[in-house]
């Protein structure tokens, strides 16, 4: 099988004790984390930033660590997931109109990553969650994270 390539790009934070991730909500299709098509002769690195600057108008990012990938045999899709980092303390909210799909507002916000995504997030983006969750207890990657 063919996979289309996407790429993820992963923003934290901590909030009162909390590690919260960036989302944002599409006014069409409910709340998601930002991603897109890995474009020929692209990389999913340089996707990454590429797909945060057009959706989020975050522009000054840089890519920490890779993640790892994600399968999603039913709907063809091979998610690269990558944290990043940006140089300055984003918003609580935040909205940015993107010209993806004739032009839309995204509503950005934190969502808390120790609270399970509701039903109104479509099944990848719930399995994204859940890995990111996942990915974010294993010591070597916190160690990493918090250093030493």
């Amino acid at each position: 099988m063919k996979f289309t390539d996407k790429a993820c790009p992963v923003i934290l934070r901590q909030r009162e004790g909390r590690l919260q991730i960036l989302a944002f909500r599409h006014p069409l299709a409910g709340p998601q984390l930002v991603k897109g098509t890995v474009e020929e002769g692209e990389e999913p690195r340089q996707t990454v930033l590429r797909e945060l600057g057009e959706e989020s108008g975050v522009e000054d990012a840089r890519v920490i660590e890779p993640l790892g990938q994600l399968l999603f045999r039913g709907d063809g899709q091979r998610w690269h997931l990558f944290l990043c980092q940006v140089p300055r303390v984003l918003p609580d909210a935040w909205i940015h109109f993107t010209t993806d799909g004739g032009g839309h507002n995204f509503a950005f916000f934190w969502h808390d990553l120790d609270e399970p995504p509701g039903d109104e997030w479509y099944p990848t983006y719930r399995s994204a969650l859940e890995y990111v969750r996942k990915r974010l207890k294993d010591p070597d990657l916190v160690n990493f994270l918090t250093g030493p």
